[in-house]
C-alpha cells in the first residue's frame, strides 16, 4: 500500500469474500490533522471503508496540504504535487482493497475542501461524490489543469455566511461552477463562521446517506 502520506483507516465491520464496499477519503483543513476530520463519519466504519489522510506539511498545532503565496493563492509547485501524489495515493488504494468503483467519495473543510474539490475535477469518473466544506477552487486549477468529465458527478458544497477567511461568494462561485459543468450540486450556507456547524453536519449526513 502507497505510504506516501500518514493516514487513519477505517475498514468495514465485516469483510466478505467477492464483496465489495464503499469508500471515503477526508482531508482536513490547515492546522488540523487526520483524527479531527474522522468525526464528520462516525458510525460509517461498519459499512464503508475510510481513509483519513495527514497533510504532509507541519503546521502548528498540525498539519497542512500545502503552502499559500496569498489570499485565494496557493504555492502552486506544492499544491501540483500534493494533488499528484494523492491520485496516487487513492489509485493505489482502489487497486489494494476490496472497494466499489462506483462509489469512491471524497470530502474535506478549508484545504481538504478545496483539494477534494480539484480532485473531483481531475479524477472524473472515478469519483462518484465530493463534499467540500468551506473552500474554493484556486484560479490556476480552474483555468490551467486537465479536467474529466464530471457530469456524473454528486457534489455537496456549504459555506459559512460569516465566513472570515474565505469569503461566502467563494461557496457561491463553487455551486456555479460545479452546475455549469453538468455535476449534480447540493448547496447550502448557514449563518456561521469558517466551520462546519451542527445543521451543516446534519444535512451532509442525510445526502451522504442516500448516496452510499
Amino acid at each position: 500500500m502507497d505510504n506516501t502520506f500518514i493516514y487513519e483507516m477505517r475498514r468495514p465491520a465485516t469483510e466478505e469474500l467477492g464483496r465489495s464496499y464503499p469508500a471515503i477519503f477526508l482531508m482536513h483543513g490547515m492546522g488540523s490533522n487526520e483524527k479531527d476530520i474522522l468525526t464528520l463519519v462516525n458510525g460509517l466504519e461498519k459499512d464503508a471503508y475510510i481513509f483519513s489522510i495527514r497533510g504532509p506539511i507541519e503546521q502548528p498545532p498540525g498539519f497542512a496540504y500545502f503552502t499559500i503565496e496569498g489570499f485565494g493563492k496557493p504555492h502552486r509547485s506544492v499544491f501540483d504535487d500534493t494533488v499528484r501524489k494523492l491520485e496516487e495515493f487513492i489509485k493505489n488504494t482502489l487497486n489494494t482493497y476490496a472497494i466499489d468503483p462506483e462509489k469512491v467519495f471524497l470530502g474535506g473543510f478549508s484545504q481538504g475542501a478545496i483539494l477534494s474539490m480539484t480532485l473531483g475535477l481531475t479524477m472524473g469518473s472515478r469519483i462518484k461524490g465530493v463534499m467540500a466544506f468551506s473552500g474554493y477552487i484556486p484560479h490556476f486549477v480552474r483555468e490551467e489543469y486537465s479536467k474529466q468529465h464530471t457530469s456524473n458527478l454528486q457534489i455537496f458544497i456549504s459555506h459559512g455566511e460569516k465566513d472570515p477567511v474565505f469569503p461566502l461568494a467563494w461557496g457561491e462561485a463553487n455551486r456555479d461552477y460545479f452546475d455549469k459543468l453538468g455535476a449534480t450540486v447540493t448547496y447550502h450556507a448557514y449563518p456561521a463562521g469558517h466551520t462546519i456547524s451542527l445543521e451543516n453536519y446534519k444535512d451532509f449526513r442525510e445526502w451522504l446517506d442516500q448516496q452510499l
